[in-house]
Parts: C-alpha cells; structure tokens; sequence
C-alpha cells in the first residue's frame, strides 16, 4: 500500500509543469501599468510639452538660445520614438519635419503604441528559465528618459519665459465653490 501511495505522488508530480508561464506570473511592482503610463503620456506630458513649445513658439527667430531650446526639443522628439519603438516591435511610417508636428506625431505614435499592448501581461516578470527581461521595464526607463527630457527644456524655457511654472500649474486646483468677487468685509 505504501508504494501505491509513492507512485500516485510521483505521477501527480510529473503532471504539473515547473516552468513558470508569463500570464501566472505575478506583477512588478516597479512598473506602472499600461494604461495609466499612456494616460501619462496623451495627458500629462502633452500638455506640459505643449506649453513649452509654446513659449519657445514666440520666441525671435534672431535669438541665439532658439537653437539650444530647438535641439533640446529635437533630443525629446527622439525619446519620444523610443518610446513608442519600445512599446511595439515596427515603426509605421517617417516622421514631418516640422518641429510641431513631429511632436504631436511622435505622442500619437507613442500613446497608439502603449494602447496596443496587452494590459494583463505588460506588468509581468517574465519567466525564470527564458532568461529574458520583462518588456515592461524598458517600456517604463524609456518613459522616465521622455521626463527627463521634458524637464531639460523647462529648464531652458524658464530663461525666456518667467510664467512658465505658473502656466504648468494652472489647472491644477479646482475649487468647488469659488471665491465671492466681492470682498467680505
């Protein structure tokens, strides 16, 4: 009776797989998920990216820092392909040359690519015996280097533009019920 028992241990045993599977896996609590980084991206970054590339939009023609801020803006259009090439495997077409609309190319493309991955697996290790890393990491250091760049041309902006913070911020606080106009005393 007892070699019967070892035996129906052992079958048991040979049944389950001791691989892991990328889908059982559990999340990295280090990486965001998918949607909230595309959220970050079509949201948050847009804007603050718009607002910069509207006070560098006024800027003279003439003014020697225009070229510093423009191949800061160009170096951030660059991470921003990155970002979207990490997220997908194919670039679809060329970019404009315009520095405006390869901006607001590169962010379509960028935020296209993110909703285009799966969010069930995205945040997953990878398995142990593959010896691959996860996607979702580069993804991720990709987005952090597209923040990094943003505040490399803040920090050029904020010599043309004193305001720039201020109009960053607006927006940011909304009360439910505004302030009298009249005074109350």
């Amino acid at each position: 009776m007892n070699s019967m028992l070892a035996t129906d241990a052992e079958e048991a045993a040979a049944g389950r797989s001791s691989l892991e599977t990328w889908a059982k896996n559990e999340h990295m609590r280090h990486v965001p998920s998918a949607e909230w980084m595309s959220w970050k991206v079509d949201q948050d970054l847009r804007r603050r990216i718009d607002i910069l590339f509207s006070s560098f939009d006024g800027l003279p023609f003439d003014d020697p820092r225009r070229q510093t801020i423009e191949n800061e803006f160009r170096a951030l259009c660059r991470s921003i392909d990155r970002l979207a090439d990490s997220a997908r495997h194919a670039r679809n077409t060329h970019p404009p040359h315009d520095l405006a609309d390869r901006i607001a190319w590169g962010l379509n493309q960028a935020v296209s690519s993110l909703n285009s991955l799966d969010p069930h697996l995205i945040g997953r290790r990878y398995p142990f015996h593959t010896g691959e890393r996860s996607r979702a990491e580069p993804i991720y250091g990709s987005l952090l280097a597209v923040i990094q760049h943003i505040d490399r041309v803040l920090t050029l902006i904020r010599t043309i533009d004193r305001n720039v913070d201020e109009h960053l911020l607006d927006g940011l606080v909304q009360l439910e019920t505004p302030l009298r106009s009249q005074p109350i005393a």
